[in-house]
């Protein structure tokens, strides 16, 4: 195959949030960047991210709140329409990427090469008929959902959020495995929607959640709304027919319970297996985990390479991409002279219902580093949270 041979000083490689951000920076301070992502455009955020699941969400609330208006005297019934609900949430989605896609649009077609990239070299890359040579690259192809082993015996019955959000109407019944963010959020929102759902956890975590008083008090909320099965053991998967079986065990007791469909939300892993990033930074991704990597400057170990966004897996939110992009666009663009960006305050929200929140430091994070003084309100009989019948969680 013969090569469009192209030298530039930054190549970026994923179009998405932190991509953008990096291409942007560099070129704002003086570089000639370079884009490579194979597509679809439109960032995980807008695509199958903070927008369809906020979207869902929203169909969500309305019909709880319809529900549970008996008490303040308003009588109400609720019909959930799973193809409306569908419909809304891929139109708006699909208007939330346009936006998206109209930035790309401005960027010069010269600028945006649509193949998948990888390293050949040091400072070498490879994407379809094209090979480039950058003084820098900024890695920021992001992450994908991880599937693990346990859930192969029921492969064809397994789903990933992604694939929520093309769903035409809502199905009968999803087990959720995983209490994270992702779990939660959908979860919950598809309790609302009229669909059966259990959610199932390992080790009572609940979302980002680390203190324990805070944590119980939203382990409470959650049980008392929909089936949560948060410390869940002896799992077993077993396809029947069109119907998933989930057998597990809930304080010793045997359980047993059949899905339409296993929504997996375990985590996810960074995009870095097809790089092959041994050929430009030997042993810097070594057992699943980044070798070297500072997230003050998003410089991989003393050499051009940047990590922004989802694919560093340190804090997968979108501010924390746009943010990362940028100081990785701007390192990239005046290496060797790499400098620290400034960072926020860390902050992780839930928006299940009660919302969920950290902000600053995590209990786990306070306790590694000594002793700390604590505060906290219930919000059990707090007037507001009462008027308002939503007078349960905490805050510490």
């Amino acid at each position: 195959m013969s090569h469009h041979e192209r030298t530039v000083d930054v190549a970026v490689l994923g179009a998405g949030t932190a991509g953008l951000a990096a291409y942007r920076a560099a070129r704002g301070a003086g570089a000639e960047a370079l884009l490579i992502d194979p597509g679809p455009l439109g960032t995980t955020c807008a695509r199958v991210g903070c927008m369809p699941s906020k979207l869902l969400i929203a169909a969500a609330e309305a019909a709880h709140d319809a529900r549970e208006a008996g008490p303040f005297g308003l009588r109400t019934t609720v019909q959930v329409d799973g193809r409306a609900v569908m419909e809304r949430v891929r139109r708006e989605r699909d208007r939330f990427v346009g936006f998206v896609l109209e930035g790309v649009d401005r960027i010069p077609g010269a600028d945006l090469i649509a193949e998948r990239g990888r390293f050949a070299g040091p400072g070498l890359l490879e994407a379809g008929a094209h090979r480039i040579r950058a003084r820098s690259v900024v890695l920021a192809t992001g992450s994908s959902p991880a599937v693990p082993p346990l859930f192969e015996p029921v492969r064809p019955r397994v789903i990933v959020n992604d694939d929520v959000f093309s769903w035409e109407t809502l199905p009968s019944s999803v087990a959720v495995f995983g209490a994270g963010v992702i779990g939660l959020e959908l979860g919950q929102a598809l309790h609302r929607l009229g669909v059966r759902v259990r959610i199932f956890g390992l080790n009572n975590l609940v979302g980002p959640l680390s203190d324990p008083i805070v944590r119980q008090a939203a382990a409470e909320a959650f049980r008392e709304e929909l089936p949560c099965d948060l410390d869940a053991r002896d799992v077993a998967l077993t396809l029947d027919g069109d119907a998933a079986v989930v057998r597990w065990s809930a304080e010793g007791h045997p359980q047993q319970e059949r899905f339409e469909w296993i929504l997996v939300a375990t985590g996810r892993r960074p995009n870095l297996a097809s790089l092959n990033l041994e050929a430009a930074a030997p042993g810097a991704f070594e057992g699943g985990r980044l070798q070297g990597y500072d997230r003050t400057t998003m410089q991989l170990g003393a050499g051009p390479i940047f990590l922004a966004g989802d694919v560093n897996g340190d804090l997968p939110l979108l501010h924390e991409a746009a943010d990362e992009g940028r100081i990785a666009g701007e390192n990239a663009a005046r290496f060797p002279a790499v400098q620290p960006g400034p960072r926020r305050t860390p902050l992780a929200i839930v928006f299940s219902d009660p919302q969920l929140a950290v902000v600053g430091s995590s209990f786990a994070e306070l306790t590694a580093r000594g002793g700390f003084l604590a505060g906290a309100v219930s919000f059990a009989d707090q007037g507001r949270s009462r008027v308002m019948r939503r007078n349960r969680g905490a805050l510490r």
